[in-house]
């Protein structure tokens, strides 16, 4: 997949240096409830994590890499799979070196459209912080609908935080046109984080 200023891969483990400087990093890591790595063990064993869950047809897991330098700038994916229902959760995660520059928009933009078209799930869904609004914002702008709140549905640093439900339907991103790359607006308001990628 690839979008004017990004290629949306499958990960590998080649990618894992990468992902501990972005996953390292505390601002990037504050919403996804659990402290930065700080060795390539914890990203290996992150790995392993996802390899799991990709094996077992749950979860697939994405590289963005930025055309323009051919670096790994964070990743995409979706995971808890529901073949019977067509449908999929979205996770996400950008380095804070990319932040508001609409990298997200355009690969997730790709996703969308693969996961809908290619892969033919009919719904998308996507859980967030409350407080992350940033990342509900790039939702909403993707075409996601809030559909309720998950009262305390995670502890983030020990305090409990209720989650945000969004959700995309294939018939409504069908009516949207496609974007090919963001607009200085989009840019201006995209935010990386989002707090329900596996971890």
């Amino acid at each position: 997949m690839e979008s004017s200023r990004v290629f949306v891969r499958p990960l590998s483990e080649a990618d894992l240096p990468d992902l501990l400087a972005i996953n390292g990093d505390e601002r990037v890591t504050r919403f996804l409830g659990r402290p930065p790595w700080k060795e390539m063990a914890e990203a290996e064993a992150w790995f392993q994590r996802i390899s799991a869950l990709r094996e077992a047809g749950s979860a697939v897991d994405f590289a963005i890499i930025k055309k323009a330098g051919g670096g790994v700038i964070g990743r995409c994916g979706l995971f808890e799979y529901e073949v019977e229902n067509a449908s999929a959760v979205v996770g996400y995660l950008l380095g804070r070196d990319h932040w508001g520059q609409g990298y997200m928009r355009e690969a997730l933009t790709a996703l969308i459209d693969c996961s809908f078209k290619g892969m033919d799930l009919r719904r998308l869904e996507a859980r967030v912080e409350a407080g992350n609004l940033a990342s509900s914002g790039l939702l909403r702008r993707l075409g996601f609908i809030r559909e309720g709140v998950l009262r305390e549905r995670w502890l983030t640093g020990g305090e409990p935080t209720d989650a945000e439900v969004y959700g995309l339907l294939r018939h409504e991103w069908a009516g949207q046109s496609r974007l090919s790359e963001a607009t200085a607006k989009d840019a201006a308001q995209s935010s990386p984080e989002f707090s329900t990628f596996p971890s």
